[in-house]
């Protein structure tokens, strides 16, 4: 069994020490420790990896854990196991070049999750959804239904034990309801290189600008439209003989190649949120 643990504190001496030294008594083999102090707010974060040889009860060692170490330095702590698969459901709408590159990487065996179902606000995608035999929901929202078609969504998600949720270009806003159920659990992937050029036809501004790079970012959502924890971002360099159409194709490989990335250090437990930022481990 691995497991992989994630901490952040105030930051003081000795926390390092503590936190091998109770893996080790338990015949844990550290295989991965990285961490980091954000030295503005005092603030120690640490991502480590252990194995065991064999079966043991982890709520109890989670109960040691708090007692024993967590507790005397006031820890935001957790403890993951890495063989239990997170379940992710899929939002989207119209654009289909995110929900592919998913599916595919997923069917694939680059992405080490189940996905239970795909909800969506149109029917356009369905066929996709067969195609790659998972379950489509077609939610409808209009201004008129958007309490009862976020109550269906809910209903699914917990339904059937979502852990997170990505959103492959879909149209809507989520709202805060939503949100508080997921927190720092929805992750979005915008068209554009943020905060710059934000909004619904970011490639359109940014060709008028005359801009040199495109961009695209993987990021969290909060109630704040777009103003989310990043988690990833990459760009594209073009140049004036690019047409509006050349800026959106770059675009979109873009959004699938920084999407799998985001999503995939969300999987790993890679990602820490403190104060609105991210925290990376690679």
């Amino acid at each position: 069994m691995r497991l992989t643990l994630l901490i952040n504190c105030q930051d003081t001496s000795g926390i390092i020490a503590e936190v091998t030294n109770f893996f080790h008594k338990r015949n844990g083999n550290i295989v991965y420790i990285d961490q980091y102090v954000d030295t503005e707010n005092g603030t120690f974060f640490m991502r480590l990896e252990n194995e065991f040889s064999s079966e043991f009860d982890i709520d109890k060692l989670r109960l040691d854990f708090e007692k024993s170490i967590a507790q005397t330095y006031k820890m935001d702590w957790k403890l993951f196991a890495k063989e239990r698969l997170l379940k992710m459901a899929i939002f989207v709408s119209k654009y289909d070049h995110c929900l592919y590159d998913i599916l595919g990487r997923y069917k694939a065996g680059e992405l080490n999750i189940e996905i239970p179902f795909i909800i969506s606000n149109h029917n356009n995608l369905a066929p996709i959804a067969k195609a790659f035999d998972i379950p489509f929901y077609h939610i409808p929202v209009t201004k008129d239904t958007k309490i009862e078609a976020e109550e269906k969504q809910l209903s699914l998600l917990k339904e059937f034990e979502i852990d997170f949720i990505v959103l492959a270009r879909y149209m809507q806003i989520i709202s805060d309801k939503l949100i508080a159920e997921y927190p720092n659990n929805i992750i979005n992937i915008h068209h554009s290189f943020l905060p710059a050029f934000a909004g619904a036809k970011p490639y359109h501004s940014a060709y008028k600008r005359g801009v040199k790079i495109i961009g695209a970012t993987c990021h969290y959502v909060t109630a704040e439209l777009d103003a989310g924890p990043i988690i990833e971002q990459d760009i594209a360099r073009i140049s004036h003989s690019n047409s509006i159409q050349d800026l959106i194709l770059k675009g979109r490989d873009l959004e699938k190649i920084v999407f799998a990335r985001g999503i995939k250090l969300h999987i790993q437990r890679k990602t820490m949120v403190f104060n609105n930022k991210t925290i990376i481990f690679n």
